[in-house]
């Protein structure tokens, strides 16, 4: 009944996703006119240095709301999602993460966190955040020493961005799925849903 009534609600969010910009409540009406577009980019520039089935890499960030995150600190408590995204203020990043605030019962209903990870500073990420609205996930900064958690997982690009990646992370703290996906094009929310599923399902 669960992945069931997971599946109807995943139908009523998809069409949002996909043929709207998300202008969740509180967004600003000239957030379009903020974004900057750089246009079409390399769609994959790095090599992963994770794979599944392996123990994912502990990082402690800061976070925009002043306190510092582990991803140790959801062993044995959450499934984590860790959303990579290049840059703020561009457009495909401006609009994903936006759609995770709207599919929020999905991850929890998976018992899932994002941690939403850029290598912008925090009050570039404080800024840009309070345009989208509510954000119920953390957003941390990898700024400094500059992009080193991104490296470690093998997605900082070589001009000094992220490749936009979604690792999958169970409550032992292995990685049980990965996408790095084409930078130019905002990831399936049904790739979450399915790695995410496929994890409960094995309790």
């Amino acid at each position: 009944m669960k992945i069931k009534h997971l599946a109807v609600l995943l139908l009523a969010i998809l069409p949002l996703l996909v043929f709207t910009n998300i202008a969740p409540t509180g967004e600003t009406e000239n957030f379009s006119e903020l974004i900057f577009n750089p246009g079409q980019l390399m769609p994959v520039d790095s090599d992963l240095k994770v794979t599944i089935g392996e123990k994912a890499p502990d990082f402690t960030l800061p976070s925009i709301g002043g306190e510092k995150i582990s991803l140790s600190q959801y062993k044995g408590r959450k499934n984590v999602v860790i959303s990579f995204v290049p840059a703020a203020w561009t457009p495909v990043c401006s609009d994903q993460w936006p759609g995770y605030v709207f599919a929020r019962q999905l991850f929890e209903e998976q018992d899932a966190v994002i941690l939403g990870i850029t290598v912008d500073n925090i009050p570039t990420l404080y800024a840009w955040t309070r345009q989208m609205g509510e954000i119920w996930f953390p957003v941390l900064s990898d700024f400094w020493p500059h992009g080193a958690v991104a490296d470690t997982y093998g997605v900082l690009r070589s001009d000094g961005i992220t490749e936009r990646a979604l690792i999958i992370i169970d409550k032992d703290g292995i990685i049980r799925d990965i996408l790095v996906e084409d930078i130019n094009v905002r990831p399936p929310l049904d790739f979450i849903v399915q790695a995410l599923t496929r994890i409960n399902n094995k309790k």
